[in-house]
């Protein structure tokens, strides 16, 4: 016996460009602060692999990885000098903790 159930289908949405870019914007600055994709499809409520889809197209048309969608030259230029300070932090760091260690095992 088939049941005389109708299913209904969602209804097709559609996303303005500005709204795809403000979402690959939110993603890249989540990401660098440690946040994840699926966290922000929940927030838009907008499928993880769709938003994928935007930052590969929003990198293959700019065409560079590093800079963020309306970001300017100079403040790229600040992110990245933020982002080597870091990076050298936690190189520091590593080399210290290496060094304990290895005094350790001694």
């Amino acid at each position: 016996m088939k049941s005389s159930r109708k299913v209904e289908r969602r209804e097709r949405r559609t996303f303005s460009a500005e709204f795809k870019a403000e979402a690959v914007r939110l993603l890249t600055e989540r990401r660098a602060a440690g946040g994840t994709l699926a966290q922000v499809s929940r927030e838009l409520d907008v499928r993880a692999d769709q938003l994928r889809a935007w930052t590969r197209q929003a990198r293959e048309r700019t065409g560079a990885e590093a800079a963020l969608p309306g970001e300017t030259l100079e403040q790229e230029n600040r992110r990245l000098r933020q982002e080597l300070a870091v990076a050298r932090q936690e190189q520091a760091f590593a080399k210290k903790v290496a060094a304990y260690f290895a005094k350790e095992s001694r």
